[in-house]
């Protein structure tokens, strides 16, 4: 089995913010008050202005303030020299043969990350990325070889949320009634990190996108995938109350330890001690325990009655997801027969077992393939180097 280095305990690198204009994008309500108030909007006003200004960004898309109508063209003026309203910027847009879109963006520090969107028949989801690299050393993940620069702003976390709106086209114009059937209708939390990692900018970001006179989309379209941060499992509950998608991957620690090597500071059993708490705080129906199909590794029979034994009395449904592979990966994917097989012994057992149909893998967009483009060109570099006998 590939040797994965314990996960590096890091809260990752604080940074000083850019001076300058205040983004606003990214602020809780009660934060775009206290701005307001400091730029001298009189504090009588601030919670109508908070109200006004947040609907113009979150749910028509608007980032100019010269075209906020009903606000006065002076106040306007004021706004426009004090504050910005800024995105993630595109850098490049591929998209799959199935119509999956893969964004690479750049954020503040000239980082990129990665943003995926995948549209299916009944649903579109996107899935952002909350770091710029990982801290964790999945041994199966390619993002996880990238190692961990830096944790995403609220801001930032949101702002690919409203990128993806632009790219799909579906800001709704003031006035208009609002559409039921959205392109962009879930989110996952599944790109690039661990959110878990990055909690308190997950959550403000999360609760932007849930806020009723804004982005608008319920927390029961959200999903929140962690590979086991114990301590902030209970706080996700409490303080966000989305869907929660958990890393599974392995039914001993032996295993686990090397497949998600946090699992060496939280085992299998105090994980599932805080899954077991989680649905009846969040209200959430069920909890996905992800589980990536490698060939002799974690895909036995005997691994598909342990996996049922361990969950038992958990609401659940189990995703089993085919190894996506990268260059250099230390697996392979489990074959299709044997899939079969244990999606049947645990669909059995009474749990939905989808398999999930990798997407987008023809341009790196499946999951665990993404990482930054600039980190990959580095590697192949290297290897041209290595392989020229340079």
């Amino acid at each position: 089995m590939a040797n994965a280095p314990i996960t590096q305990d890091v809260m990752t690198i604080p940074r000083k913010l850019p001076e300058g204009p205040v983004n606003l994008v990214g602020l809780t309500r009660d934060a775009m008050r206290d701005a307001l108030i400091a730029h001298g909007t009189p504090e009588k006003q601030a919670k109508m202005r908070v109200g006004q200004i947040w609907q113009w960004i979150y749910q028509w898309g608007v980032r100019d303030f010269a075209l906020m109508t009903n606000l006065s063209k002076t106040y306007r003026a004021e706004l426009a020299e004090t504050f910005v309203i800024e995105i993630p910027e595109v850098v490049s847009k591929q998209v799959s043969t199935d119509g999956t879109r893969k964004w690479l963006v750049r954020i503040a520090g000239g980082h990129e990350v990665e943003v995926v969107y995948i549209p299916e028949d009944s649903r579109g989801t996107l899935c952002i990325s909350s770091q710029v690299g990982c801290t964790l050393t999945c041994s199966f993940c390619h993002t996880g070889t990238q190692k961990l620069v830096r944790n995403l702003t609220a801001g930032e976390i949101v702002g690919q949320v409203m990128m993806a709106r632009d790219d799909l086209e579906e800001w709704p114009t003031p006035g208009d009634r609002n559409v039921e059937t959205r392109l962009l209708s879930n989110i996952v939390l599944m790109g690039m990190g661990e959110p878990l990692y990055n909690f308190e900018n997950v959550r403000d970001a999360m609760k932007i996108a849930m806020d009723a006179e804004g982005i608008q989309l319920s927390r029961r379209r959200i999903t929140l995938s962690t590979s086991g941060v114990v301590p902030e499992i209970a706080r996700t509950a409490e303080e966000i109350g989305c869907q929660l998608a958990v890393s599974f991957h392995a039914t001993t620690d032996e295993v686990r330890d090397t497949l998600v090597p946090i699992n060496k500071r939280w085992n299998i059993e105090t994980l599932l001690d805080a899954l077991r708490a989680y649905p009846k705080v969040s209200n959430s129906e069920r909890i996905t325990f992800e589980y990536v199909m490698l060939h002799g590794v974690n895909d036995s029979d005997e691994d598909a009655h342990r996996l049922v034994k361990l969950i038992e009395g958990i609401p659940a449904k189990i995703n089993l997801i085919p190894f996506n592979e990268w260059p250099g990966a230390p697996y392979t994917r489990s074959s299709n027969n044997r899939i079969r097989a244990f999606s049947e012994i645990v669909y059995q057992a009474g749990y939905a077992s989808p398999v999930r149909k990798p997407r987008g893998e023809d341009i790196m967009a499946a999951c665990g393939q993404l990482k930054s483009a600039t980190e990959r060109a580095r590697k192949s570099r290297k290897q041209i180097e290595a392989d020229a006998g340079l």
